[in-house]
């Protein structure tokens, strides 16, 4: 135990900060073969380091947005509207039945 107890432990191995321009070491585990069938990664996962680059939108991309944005809200319209123009026969179709079995039932 430690002679002080209010004092915090110090880290036993300094941690190693890798500059990002540096190459990566040959002993890196993700580098190693041991265990020879052993693959760190699992499907769909990625294996190197990807950037995301986030920039403001200039006049022409937030037009070019709300072109996008239009035709992806026109385009649900139309196959809600298909949808619904679908049903139109459908339901004139039972009520022109509904009417004959009425008239056939007086």
């Amino acid at each position: 135990m430690a002679e002080d107890s209010n004092q915090p432990e110090q880290p036993r191995v300094e941690p190693e900060i890798i500059p990002p321009d540096r190459p990566r070491r040959q002993s890196d585990w993700r580098q190693s073969n041991w265990p020879p069938r052993w693959r760190p990664y699992q499907f769909g996962q990625a294996r190197q380091t990807h950037r995301i680059y986030v920039t403001r939108l200039g006049p022409f991309g937030c037009a070019l947005l709300f072109l996008v944005l239009a035709i992806l809200a026109a385009a649900i319209f139309l196959a809600i509207l298909g949808a619904v123009l679908l049903w139109v026969p459908v339901v004139a179709l039972l009520v022109v039945v509904a009417a004959i079995f009425r008239l056939f039932r007086r």
